[in-house]
């Protein structure tokens, strides 16, 4: 096979988190798997392959690198790269689409990728809660991959979203975080159970909580975090007999004495300790602050900030297992209730 001819099967994508050195040596371990790609077929040359995908040289270098340490090519003076065995086959093609890249969504990226190990191919896109990106890329990807997994977050969830994760065949399917009401099929998942998880978080929380007159939840207007949170959140004061708000912005609510500022965003956290360095107000005495998703960092800021938490790393190497079993499980991931100074 010409070297040109092996071009057509290479895709390098602006979209794809997925490093462009591994974008290229998976389409080429691809290309043998379909037989468009024969043993001894001869590779386009690193400054063809760089000006054909506007790639870096060092980039190609790192592709075919890395195909050599698997044994899929080699490369002799005279002749230069060419493919080595064809019977190298990774069974395994994961499509993993995020909504966003963010602390928390790294811990899971890590421990699922780990895990899975490097037998198993992994393209990783981002869609940034955007619909049609969303739409875009996986329809762009349709029947390329054995598994689908997918972190379905969005600022309002309606029938587009249902129907284009509904074409994906459930055999092939795994969500992550949380699970879409009405997606019938024996898909898999990994989620939260958001309104129990913040309910039984607080409870844990109770005799810290009640030294303080008002539990105020901080739940922006437009948020892809799921109702069941305001549910779990008004059941639990409900129940103990806490005084209690629903606030959308931060910066309107002036800090008060005697409140717990309950927060799911970082930038919202950030205005709140912002805010705190103003006033001589004193985190875990005159005010409480909890935040939601444990990080590193939370750990330090304010001598330690409480945090009600998934367990994300254990929500990662869950969902690599279920791949590499190949199951179907609905599984609940733990959540944590994480007590530092700042209550």
């Amino acid at each position: 096979m010409k070297p040109n001819s092996l071009l057509e099967h290479i895709n390098v994508s602006e979209y794809s988190s997925t490093p462009k050195y591994l974008q290229l040596a998976n389409s080429i371990i691809r290309s043998v798997e379909i037989g468009a790609a024969k043993k001894n077929a001869v590779l386009p040359s690193i400054n063809k392959m760089s000006f054909q995908f506007n790639i870096g040289r060092d980039t190609v270098e790192k592709g075919y690198r890395h195909l050599k340490n698997m044994g899929v090519i080699a490369s002799t003076p005279g002749k230069g790269y060419y493919i080595s065995s064809t019977e190298f086959k990774q069974k395994l093609k994961v499509f993993l689409l995020f909504n966003k890249l963010s602390a928390n969504k790294k811990i899971i990226y890590d421990s699922l990728v780990s895990t899975l190990g490097i037998d198993v191919n992994v393209d990783f896109y981002i869609y940034n809660n955007d619909w049609h990106l969303f739409k875009k890329l996986l329809l762009n990807q349709r029947d390329n991959y054995t598994h689908y997994v997918i972190m379905p977050h969005f600022f309002c969830m309606d029938e587009r979203n249902y129907e284009i994760i509904d074409t994906i065949p459930k055999e092939k399917l795994l969500l992550l975080d949380k699970l879409i009401p009405g997606l019938a099929g024996d898909y898999g998942a990994v989620y939260e159970n958001s309104e129990k998880d913040i309910y039984h978080a607080l409870e844990q929380a109770v005799n810290e909580l009640s030294k303080y007159e008002k539990l105020k939840l901080i739940f922006p207007s437009r948020s892809y975090f799921p109702k069941e949170i305001i549910y779990g959140f008004r059941k639990f004061c409900q129940q103990y007999g806490f005084s209690y708000d629903v606030v959308n912005e931060i910066e309107n609510n002036l800090l008060e004495k005697g409140d717990v500022y309950i927060i799911l965003m970082e930038d919202d956290l950030v205005k709140l300790l912002e805010e705190l360095t103003t006033t001589r107000l004193q985190a875990g005495s005159d005010i409480g602050v909890i935040s939601y998703n444990e990080t590193p960092i939370k750990k330090i800021l304010l001598n330690g900030i409480t945090t009600i938490s998934t367990d994300f790393q254990y929500m990662g190497k869950v969902a690599a297992n279920m791949i590499l079993n190949q199951s179907n499980s609905k599984i609940e991931a733990p959540f944590y209730y994480n007590k530092r100074a700042s209550l």
